[in-house]
This record gives structure tokens, sequence and C-alpha cells, in this order.
């Protein structure tokens, strides 16, 4: 999304926590020389299917990455398109290897962020085409978009939030979540529609809706989950985004809302992602909602999980995938499921170790849906961010056959660099 005015289960030994940490090999991604001060932050991941040493990687404002090695080595592009590239960067692989790289746009003939773009090459070297995009709809900000890709037919599904006027206070002016695809693999897209019932304010706070997150069932519904005002929040088509359920119904109260306070660091929100279980493996079809909540107080955010094995007409209690004695800090999930077997896999900042807001990357590994959960440090060392600079809203991570690749922002000195790590599980 925009910056603003863009400038329980249990406990673990912390010996044993600890031991997980330098084990896997950190590697840097090479940044873009670019004037943009936050260059390197919220990154997204992907790895391709048909050949897994494929790796690539976008960060703000206009990066592109890409290994052909498993992410030993990197190269580093400036994404273009006509229609501007300004951040947001979402990279998915579908089933016949195409990459896409979704973005948002700074079109200089027309308005600011007024489009979410996509951009797709078969060539990992970056050679993109122009670019697509859902409709604009005036001078209407789009903003926060991720999408599902269907395996079979290599359909994308597309949803996001549209504000009347971003950070805006007018009460007239609202947040809403809006829904397209393309049936013809990026490009071109249906009319956008409106899939919440109820809106939110445009102020990129606890009560704008947003982090709305597309998922397919194991009969090709599409779910979306996303929170604002009133929650967590869930929606279901079942028939290919032609209708929807006439109201979303809440799964859970955010609690502390989703726009956390973290000491030290500028933003840290706590949006959901959705993602469902497509794999040959025993779960397949379970749906899975992983978020950050201030439940248990402002100095203990945690990292929570819930599942539905019937299509999201009910859903698990609540589970805490950090395994951590209260009262430390755990934010910026993301998470991802291994489409071989189904495994869970889980990135996240963690401050279990410091009294200070030196800040550990930790990842979480379940191979039994989100019943137990094993966590290691994966960052060799840990960071200081500072509280005056942007840092993101989102880390990443992608995973294929055992293979996984987290990826994450870190600052030393004020300056943010990016990072992966090489973690194999086969």
């Amino acid at each position: 999304m925009p910056m603003r005015r863009y400038l329980l289960i249990g406990c673990v030994n912390l010996l044993a926590f600890v031991s997980g940490a330098q084990v896997y090999k950190n590697v840097q991604i090479p940044p873009l020389s670019a004037k943009y001060p936050f260059n390197e932050c919220e990154p997204s991941i992907a790895i391709n299917p048909l050949n897994p040493d494929e790796v690539a990687a976008g960060s703000v404002l206009t990066g592109y990455h890409f290994s052909t090695n498993g992410g030993a080595t990197w190269q580093t592009k400036n994404l273009k398109s006509p229609y501007g590239v300004y951040g947001d960067p979402v990279l998915q692989y579908d089933a016949l290897g195409r990459l896409y790289y979704f973005h948002l746009s700074d079109y200089k003939k027309t308005s600011h962020l007024d489009r979410i773009v996509c951009q797709y090459t078969d060539q990992i070297e970056g050679k993109f085409n122009k670019g697509s995009f859902p409709a604009p709809n005036g001078t209407k900000v789009q903003d926060k978009h991720w999408m599902v890709i269907d395996p079979k037919t290599q359909v994308i599904y597309m949803t996001w939030t549209q504000f009347d006027a971003y950070d805006s206070a007018d009460p007239k002016d609202t947040s809403i979540i809006v829904f397209s695809k393309s049936l013809d693999r990026g490009q071109s897209w249906t009319s956008p529609i409106r899939i919440s019932k109820y809106g939110g304010d445009c102020l990129d706070g606890d009560n704008t809706v947003e982090g709305a997150v597309p998922a397919l069932g194991a009969n090709g519904e599409i779910f979306v989950c996303w929170t604002g005002p009133r929650g967590i929040m869930f929606q279901c088509s079942k028939d290919g985004g032609q209708t929807w359920l006439t109201e979303e119904r809440k799964l859970s109260d955010h609690l502390g809302g989703w726009d956390i306070d973290i000491p030290g660091i500028y933003r840290a929100n706590g949006l959901p992602f959705l993602m469902s279980d497509l794999s040959e493996g025993p779960r397949h079809g379970t749906l899975y909602l992983n978020w950050c909540d201030q439940r248990n107080g402002a100095a203990d955010t945690d990292v929570w999980l819930m599942s539905s094995t019937d299509g999201g007409i009910t859903w698990s209690e609540a589970k805490r995938v950090n395994q951590d004695p209260a009262g430390k800090q755990q934010f910026l999930t993301s998470m991802a499921i291994d489409p071989k077997n189904g495994d869970l896999h889980f990135v996240y900042y963690d401050r279990r170790r410091f009294a200070n807001n030196r800040t550990d990357v930790v990842w979480a590994h379940s191979q039994d849906g989100g019943q137990t959960f094993t966590e290691k440090i994966i960052s060799e060392q840990p960071f200081l961010p500072d509280k005056r600079v942007f840092f993101g809203d989102y880390l990443g991570i992608a995973v294929y056959d055992g293979r996984v690749r987290p990826i994450w922002p870190r600052m030393d000195n004020g300056r943010i660099t990016l990072w992966t790590a090489l973690i194999e599980t086969k």
C-alpha cells in the first residue's frame, strides 16, 4: 500500500530456539540503484514450478530481482511500464511457467495510483510486457492487491482496496473491496466489481477495509478474506466471481486492530493471508488464515492461524504460531503452502531474544496442518530498525517441493538491504 503521505500452543525452550540461528545461509539480493530512499522493502518472491532453480522477486519501488541457481546468486533490474511502476510488488508463477509481476501505477497521463498493473514474462531475465489492468475508476485510488492463479485453467483472480480518495478524512469518502479476473493469462481483465457490502474510511488504518486476499477451493470456489472496522471478514463465490454472498461473514475480531504499533518500526500491519491447500497431500482443500494481532496486549503481538476443512463454513479456534512465552513481539507475518505436500511455512520478525528493539527473522514450519509448529531463526544477525524510516508492510515467502525461500528487508546503520535464506527441507 502507499506510505502515508508517502514519505497457545505451549512454550519452547529458548536455548533450543536460539540453536536454530545461523544454520541457513543468508544471501543479499543486489539493490536497485535509485533515488527512492526506501528501496528494497515490501518484497515478494516466487519459485518457478517448472524449474525451481528459477526464483524471482520484487521490491519497492521498481525492483525486479532474479536467480537461476535457486537463490544462491541474483541479478537486479529496474521494472518499467508505460503506466508507471509504484511499489506493492506481488510476484506469482502460473502452472505453465509464466511469471506475473503486479504493482501499483504512477501513470503520468491520468492520476496517481489509479490502477493495478499486471506485467508478465515467459523468460526470467525480465523481458516483461507493457502491462494490463482492470479498468480504472476515475481518480479513485486502487491499492494493496493480492491474487491467486488457478493451476488447472490459469485464470487469475485478483482482489484489492479501492479508496474514494486516499488519506481523506472526509466521512463521505470510503474504502471498499473489489474483484476482477483475467481469463487470458494477464492480457485483459473483467470490469471490477464490489464484493464488500460494508466499507471503511480512507485513512489507511484500522477503520479502512484492506488486505483482501483470494484463495481457491478444491471445487473451484473463490474465497476472499480481508480486515477492517468489523474485524476479519470472509466472502465466497461458487461461480467464478459472477455472484457472491449478499453480505460478507465475520470470522474473528481483529483484536487491537490491524494497524499495529511496534516500537522502532515506522508501521507494522497485521493484515491477513488466506491460502488453500491444493496439493496432493492429506489436507487437500483446507483453507488457512494467517494474521497478527495484539489480543494479548500492545507489548505482545503474536502470529495466528485458523483453518477450515468445509469451504469456510466453520473454522478452528485461532492457534498461536510463535511458541515463545508471553510478552514479546512477533510481527509482519507472511505465509506459503508447499504445493507438493501441503506443508505450511511462515516468516515473521521476532523480538523474543532481546530487551531492546533488535529484531530476528524467524521461519516457522508445520507438517500437520497447523497443529504443531517448529521455529528457527534464519537471520544470521539481528538488526535494529529506525522508526523514522518507512520499512514496508509485509515480508514474503515462497516454497516448492521442500525448497523454501523467505525474503525480508533488514536495516544496518539506517540503510535497508534485502535478503533471502537458502532452506531445504528435503
